[in-house]
């Protein structure tokens, strides 16, 4: 699942081959497709996976924590998965994987979970004014799950610049207070 999640952040879901998460494994492609049928299904596998990890990450965050701070864990570790190459790409709106994911019930109750978990967090966080009432809750949320994608961290990372937890806290500077000068 780690190779597969690899190639997924590396090339995304429509550039990855079967024969290369095979290779990358040492093993058959044949022996593969014994255990998933499709290109899909293996993609899906891995995103499951992830899903169980933010799942069992965020709840472990402290109950007694500030809501704001929970966010900002939140999202810290998983530009750190994005950094160090283990959090797959989303995929496109037309894919075949996103429809896989769509139609599979683990995935999809693993993202309500954590959609209604953070979406809390952000309620929370509103309510008490430590984030903006100025935006609604489902804006806030989807910039968040944006942070698991933004290709600013591997420009960055790219520039060779700043270390993984410089870069990690640069974006959280400028997602959670913004560019505007105070």
């Amino acid at each position: 699942m780690q190779a597969v999640n690899r190639l997924l952040a590396e090339k995304g879901f429509d550039a990855m081959t079967v024969d290369e998460v095979a290779a990358r494994v040492g093993i058959a492609k044949a022996s593969l497709y014994k255990h998933f049928p499709s290109k899909e299904d293996l993609a899906a596998a891995a995103m499951v996976r992830v899903m169980r990890r933010a799942q069992e990450f965020f709840g472990a965050l402290s109950g007694a924590a500030p809501p704001l701070e929970n966010l900002r864990s939140a999202v810290r570790w998983t530009m750190a998965l994005k950094l160090a190459g283990d959090m797959p790409a989303l995929p496109s709106q037309n894919s075949s994987l996103r429809a896989t994911l769509m139609s599979n019930r683990e995935y999809m109750d693993g993202l309500m979970e954590v959609s209604d978990r953070l979406g809390a967090w952000i309620e929370a966080a509103q309510a008490d004014g430590s984030l903006s009432r100025k935006y609604p809750p489902i804006a806030v949320l989807y910039t968040l799950y944006a942070r698991a994608c933004d290709p600013v961290l591997e420009f960055l990372q790219m520039g060779g610049q700043h270390s993984p937890e410089e870069i990690i806290e640069l974006v959280l500077a400028t997602c959670f207070e913004g560019l505007n000068a105070r």
